[in-house]
């Protein structure tokens, strides 16, 4: 049965720096109040195909969804770089920090899991603007390579909200830069099948990092 996770959380008050923005956000780490069940004891199950859509990345080159969805598990964090709310976007950042800092001791899991960050603000958030907002996060490396993209166009942003099933509005605050979105974090096989959802409850840094190693484990679902 695929896990659940129980809604009482503990939370840890961190300062956490987020390269490209000038303030710095209290991120709150969301940390399970239970043990999660062994790697591979468990299955989680397809919900949705991702979506192809055409990107650019943060060094302005064309990349393909599709491309960045299919061989390795990717952990894909649909967000956009003014966020500035601590549960929202700069929560995902700090946690797959954390799950990319733990999977890099595995060697299970080196070459066999990528990250991407998926804005879904392309007016702002381009090339030169995500390549500081990633920092070093997006210099090659072979183990585990994490691509900062926006969508190429209007047309292909919503190619990527529907196929993603993300709401995104401008918020009701008058601040024309917040955008009113609910924190997803994709989790995608090698066939390019999301096979779990994390929200801000749910984004708990050992249980992703037990799913990834979970999918890496069944046949089929990366290299």
């Amino acid at each position: 049965m695929q896990l659940r996770i129980a809604d009482r959380l503990m939370a840890v008050v961190l300062a956490a720096s987020v390269a490209g923005i000038a303030s710095a956000h209290e991120v709150a780490a969301t940390r399970a109040d239970f043990v999660p069940p062994p790697v591979g004891s468990y299955r989680l199950e397809r919900i949705l195909e991702a979506p192809d859509a055409k990107l650019v990345d943060s060094a302005g080159r064309p990349q393909s969804l599709a491309k960045l969805t299919h061989g390795p598990v990717t952990l894909l964090s649909l967000m956009y770089t003014q966020c500035s709310d601590e549960k929202g976007c700069p929560l995902a950042l700090f946690t797959l920090d954390l799950v990319r800092r733990d999977l890099r001791r595995l060697p299970e899991t080196k070459g066999k899991v990528r990250f991407v960050s998926l804005s879904f603000d392309p007016d702002r958030d381009t090339p030169a603007v995500m390549r500081d907002y990633a920092g070093d996060r997006a210099k090659p490396v072979a183990d585990i390579p994490w691509a900062f993209v926006a969508p190429a166009s209007r047309g292909e942003l919503d190619r990527v909200l529907d196929g993603f099933e993300q709401d995104v509005t401008r918020a009701a605050t008058g601040d024309s830069r917040e955008l009113s979105h609910v924190l997803k974090v994709f989790l995608v096989d090698g066939r390019g099948w999301v096979r779990e959802i994390y929200s801000t409850s749910f984004l708990v840094p050992r249980v992703v990092v037990n799913d990834i190693r979970t999918l890496l484990r069944e046949r089929g679902a990366g290299r």
